[in-house]
């Protein structure tokens, strides 16, 4: 199974989904394109929570300096984000693969994120509530849709808003896997809970 994290914006939790969804599968990680904080990069936060010894964090295909869109993070460095130079890494296992922001981040002058997303892949979308995230939640899963990309499921992130989640999965029909509470914290031990509390829903996307 190789699914695809990707967020209604920056900083809905993408990473912190995908820490618990890799987890829960111990699966392979993937993040393809890194724009900025390369010392402390999403990759280097996902080994970081993982408790399992199956999962292995292969590497970026573009690992870029500045923390920008990946298209002028690439210009900055003098270089252009292929999507040919983009080789999926093989494994056995499951993959998880996280995006970089929302779906139509430019990795380049024709390219956006959603670009990136294979016909095997299926798709989670992480959706954090503010005000306007039913909007951009919606415009998401309908850009899917009409891509005719496949949709596993939507992680909601933060404390629960009933009114905004019931509106959002009953005008997408779009199965929920679960929500991540607004934690203290998180750390091995609260990633390997939620791991625990979503495993039988993601396993049931095979």
């Amino acid at each position: 199974m190789k699914l695809f994290i990707t967020g209604i914006g920056t900083d809905v939790g993408k990473t912190i989904a995908s820490a618990i969804i890799t987890e829960a599968l111990e699966a392979d990680y993937w993040k393809p394109i890194q724009a900025g904080d390369l010392d402390t990069s999403d990759s280097h936060k996902i080994k970081a929570f993982l408790s399992n010894d199956k999962t292995v964090i292969h590497p970026n295909s573009f690992a870029l300096n500045t923390p920008a869109s990946p298209h002028l993070a690439a210009e900055l460095d003098n270089i252009v984000i292929d999507l040919e130079k983009i080789a999926e890494p093989i494994t056995n296992n499951h993959l998880v693969v996280e995006g970089a922001g929302g779906l139509f981040v430019p990795l380049n002058d024709s390219d956006c994120v959603i670009d990136l997303i294979k016909k095997d892949y299926k798709v989670i979308v992480v959706s954090r509530h503010y005000l306007g995230s039913i909007n951009h939640t919606l415009l998401t899963i309908e850009a899917l849709k009409s891509r005719k990309i496949g949709i596993a499921g939507i992680l909601f992130n933060g404390n629960e808003n009933q009114s905004t989640e019931s509106i959002i999965l009953n005008k997408t029909g779009v199965k929920c896997i679960g929500r991540i509470e607004e934690e203290p914290y998180f750390d091995q031990n609260v990633i390997r809970e939620y791991a625990d509390l979503f495993r039988e829903n993601l396993l049931q996307l095979q």
